[in-house]
């Protein structure tokens, strides 16, 4: 799976180096609109150091644009990454029974959907929420 997703120039593919060393990496497809994160992972000995969080932000400043869609798999026990991804602006929509193969457990669907117009200008004091000069 690696070296064609690695080989398709519609992909993004980046990895965390410390000391020269690959700490972690993503891997995320293009599918027309839709950009799929197939696998972020990081060496389990430099987990909760903030380097799956700068690998997203990574990738979502190269990718995002407004409309642009992008969908993840996660284990149901996989409560840290849920989390990232809900930090992030992912949401829940669905399983998958018995996605992984090596225990058949089921699979979280998100998406994440960035918005095809964000706001600009400073806040208006006093006005109703969101509105913007």
């Amino acid at each position: 799976m690696f070296v064609l997703e690695l080989s398709k120039p519609s992909g993004i593919c980046l990895a965390a180096l410390v000391d020269d060393r690959i700490r972690g990496y993503v891997v995320c497809s293009r599918y027309d609109t839709v950009w799929h994160i197939m696998n972020i992972a990081i060496d389990h000995t430099w987990r909760r150091r903030g380097i799956a969080t700068s690998l997203l932000e990574r990738l979502f400043e190269r990718a995002d644009r407004p409309g642009a869609q992008y969908t993840l798999e996660v284990r149901l026990s996989n409560d840290p990454a849920i989390a990232l991804y809900e930090r992030f602006g992912f949401a829940s929509a669905g399983l998958r029974r018995g996605y992984y193969h090596d225990n058949k457990e089921d699979a979280l669907i998100m998406w994440r959907t960035v918005p095809e117009r964000r706001a600009t200008g400073p806040l208006i004091e006093g006005a109703p929420q969101g509105v913007r000069a």
